[in-house]
């Protein structure tokens, strides 16, 4: 375990769990020492009290045991309460074939696809092209919102939708069930999926009602079988869901500014698969693959990136990013991801699952996003804009209600 934390940079937090174990097992040792003196002290005054000798001895020696482990009692219930407060903090393995290195920048690139387009003229980011469009209004949300929030406006409200029902269709088929989940969610389900302790400082709380706004619809899919045993025949179970999502983008001051690409609310659809351990890792490729079609049938150039192990999130044991080809920034930057959480969430979750008339084991859950509509916009517009300014729209949206044009 120190050796598979060690790729993360988080081997300490074990130093840390495995020294409050320790001290736990020995303030244990006392408490059950001193309760068997206890006993003793109480057998002894119940003797002394039955055969009319004296007694005043024995209960002032069990008073003084009785502080002593009233004392200790105290001391052992705060190193248990650190040592899950430390256990709390201690990331998923990751697996062996996650990239090594410790940094964001230690990505391991995968592959390349598609052609990045040849403009014969400037090509504009997508606010430029938003704003001369007029679909795209940050000052105005910045009036009503403050930064980080946007107005979509006219033809790109009809792409947003277009591309949510594109999804849920495909994903439809692929054997993927639709969900609107809830989008506030109580403190267990944003524990369980890894978001706290580790990432408290990102999420929106409704503190008057001890609510949490999802950053992703996998929190709430997560806990679509909280406490459940689910018959292996069952497995693995696949969900899309489709929701807003809101993050605080706290630490990302004056990162990515510009535009919709770093915001506080946006809307995605989620894939949220429970499935048997034996087959996470090859259901971990299918997610990618979809992601990948996705992109591919919208026409987006892109390329995968197997992620470091230090720049893994806490539930992941395993992470790719398909990161889309984007003009306006000369870079590719990340639109989608998809992660193997192993047993991490599920044992936080108690999400199990039962072959046969055998004990409940617990199962693999695994996410990924199928349309981060914000960024996948922002990818749509900056590949496919033209020398006049318009944004020519994929075909595959069109049969959902996706305008030809962005005019």
């Amino acid at each position: 375990m120190k050796a598979a934390l060690k790729r993360r940079g988080a081997e300490e937090r074990l130093d840390l769990v495995l020294e409050l174990d320790s001290q736990r097992r020995e303030l244990l040792q006392v408490v059950e020492d001193l309760r068997a003196q206890q006993n003793r002290a109480s057998d002894e005054i119940g003797k002394a009290k039955r055969e009319g000798g004296k007694s005043e001895d024995a209960i002032a020696a069990m008073k003084n045991v009785a502080d002593k482990l009233k004392s200790k009692q105290s001391s052992l219930s705060e190193i248990e309460e650190r040592l899950d407060q430390e256990l709390a903090n201690v990331p998923n393995l990751p697996d062996p074939t996650a990239a090594p290195g410790l940094t964001e920048e230690e990505y391991e690139e995968v592959r390349r696809v598609g052609e990045q387009p040849k403009f014969d003229f400037e090509p504009k980011d997508h606010l430029e092209l938003g704003i001369e469009l007029g679909v795209i209004d940050m000052e105005s949300a910045a009036e009503t919102s403050g930064s980080g929030f946007a107005y979509l406006l006219g033809g790109l409200v009809n792409l947003e939708l277009a591309l949510v029902q594109y999804a849920i269709h495909k994903l439809g088929e692929k054997g993927f069930e639709p969900v609107i989940p809830p989008a506030l969610v109580r403190e267990r389900a944003m524990f369980a999926t890894g978001f706290l302790p580790t990432d408290e400082n990102q999420i929106y709380k409704a503190a008057d009602d001890d609510l949490y706004l999802v950053g992703t619809s996998e929190v709430p899919l997560a806990s679509l079988h909280l406490d459940e045993v689910i018959d292996e025949e069952k497995l693995p179970l696949r969900y899309a869901g489709f929701s807003p999502c809101f993050r605080r983008e706290a630490g990302a001051a004056g990162k990515d500014t510009r535009g919709i690409f770093r915001v506080h609310q946006f809307d995605k659809v989620e894939m949220f698969s429970f499935c048997h351990p034996e087959k996470s890792d090859a259901e971990h490729e299918l997610l990618l693959s979809i992601e990948e079609e996705i992109l591919s049938d919208l026409e987006i150039p892109y390329r995968v990136v197997n992620v470091s192990a230090g720049d893994l999130g806490a539930s992941a044991a395993k992470k790719y990013d398909c990161e889309a080809w984007m003009p306006g920034q000369m870079s590719y930057r990340e639109v989608t991801s998809t992660s193997n959480t192993t047993d991490y969430q599920a044992r936080r979750l108690s999400c199990r699952f039962r072959s046969g008339k055998g004990k409940p084991q617990i199962l693999h859950t695994l996410n990924g996003t199928a349309v981060a509509v914000g960024r996948t916009i922002i990818a749509i517009m900056e590949n496919h804009q033209q020398e006049d300014g318009s944004v020519v729209v994929p075909a595959v949206l069109h049969p959902f209600g996706a305008p030809q044009e962005l005019t």
